[in-house]
């Protein structure tokens, strides 16, 4: 029986490495065509990623896909699966980026699945959403985006249907972590790290049990394989979260063990009357931060790196990401590999980080 033909779409970013990764060290495919707009030589792969990169079985294509004629350039080749990790992932930007770099480029990318005959297409959408209920969000239930990104992902989701001939899978991630992470829990990290310096505690806005909901990046390519094999995934969506329930105060937890370092919380109350005053607090932690990063980085040998302790205002929110994960657990029989965050699985971030001479191990000694 041959192996599929795999088509990844963004295939550089993070989670789209750990595909590439994934699908050829378990020696799952053909071929896989990575396409993006950063090549691999600048994108900050680590060594494992490299090796996987350099695979014969393993192509890469430069290409725009807000523009239509370029996407459906890179479906030229029959593919078996393809599937959209690509996207505008940076924040606080103007509406119209992200109806160019998450809709546009999502709806090019899933009716050129369409019109080449993909056999399954996954779109990697966004777990940042909400609902006028209390308790984790199912998949069926009625939902709010929370950032401009969800909200343009969400509108990918819903005109995405109604594409004839296109046999889709949606995939919701919850705050993904994991080796490679530059804008899930990285920036977090990369604060806590400098406060053992600063000699006081780490102050954090709203309460340690508001909902901040993982999943490892590991588990996500898992997950993305297991459904592109399960026929009854076709035309559903899938909250992709861990059981671990995590919280404000275990990520907490984890980065003051990392760095030995005190945290306390702010509370829901002065939170919200800071809330007018968000972009004068992002700026001021911002420069409280920055002389320590770039001391820190100047002591440890760190010349360049895109890892940074920036706030943006968009971060101070307080979301509550909460997310029921039952259907990818009991109706398709996935298994968790890492089914919950633990220091462990953070500290490999950083110790990856400062093997690559991006984070400064000084912070860590």
């Amino acid at each position: 029986m041959s192996k599929d033909r795999v088509l990844i779409l963004g295939g550089c970013g993070f989670i789209g490495r750990h595909l590439v990764k994934y699908l050829v060290d378990n020696d799952l495919v053909s071929a896989v065509r990575v396409v993006d707009k950063v090549p691999p030589q600048i994108a900050w792969l680590n060594d494992n990623h490299k090796v996987a990169f350099e695979s014969p079985l393993v192509e890469f294509i430069s290409a725009n896909l807000i523009n239509q004629s370029s996407c459906e350039n890179v479906f030229e080749g029959s593919f078996d699966y393809a599937i959209n990790c690509a996207g505008e992932t940076r924040v606080d930007l103007p509406d119209v980026i992200y109806e160019e770099g998450v809709y546009k480029l999502s709806m090019n990318c899933a009716r050129a699945a369409a019109k080449f005959g993909v056999r399954r297409y996954v779109e990697v959408s966004s777990g940042q959403l909400t609902a006028s209920h209390k308790g984790p969000i199912k998949e069926d239930d009625k939902v709010i985006p929370l950032t401009s990104i969800a909200k343009y992902k969400y509108e990918v989701e819903k005109h995405m249907k109604t594409i004839p001939n296109l046999n889709y899978t949606i995939v919701r991630p919850a705050i993904v972590y994991g080796i490679g992470d530059r804008t899930g829990l990285t920036p977090t990290i990369a604060i806590g790290s400098l406060y053992r310096g600063l000699g006081e505690p780490v102050r954090i806005l709203w309460k340690g049990s508001t909902s901040c909901n993982t999943i490892h990046v590991e588990d996500i390519c898992r997950a993305i394989w297991h459904l592109l094999k399960s026929p009854e995934a076709v035309g559903e969506t899938y909250n992709l979260v861990d059981s671990g329930q995590t919280k404000q105060n275990m990520i907490a937890e984890i980065v003051s063990s990392l760095f030995g370092v005190k945290h306390e919380f702010l509370g829901s109350v002065l939170s919200s009357l800071c809330k007018n005053d968000f972009d004068v607090i992002a700026s001021e932690a911002n420069d409280k931060h920055s002389v320590p990063w770039a001391e820190a980085c100047s002591k440890s040998g760190v010349h360049n790196t895109p890892l940074s302790p920036f706030i943006h205002k968009d971060h101070l929110n307080g979301y509550r990401i909460e997310m029921n994960g039952s259907k990818l657990m009991n109706d398709s029989s996935f298994v968790l590999k890492h089914p919950k965050i633990t220091v462990e699985l953070l500290k490999e971030v950083v110790d990856d980080y400062i093997k690559m001479n991006l984070f400064p191990k000084t912070l860590l000694d």
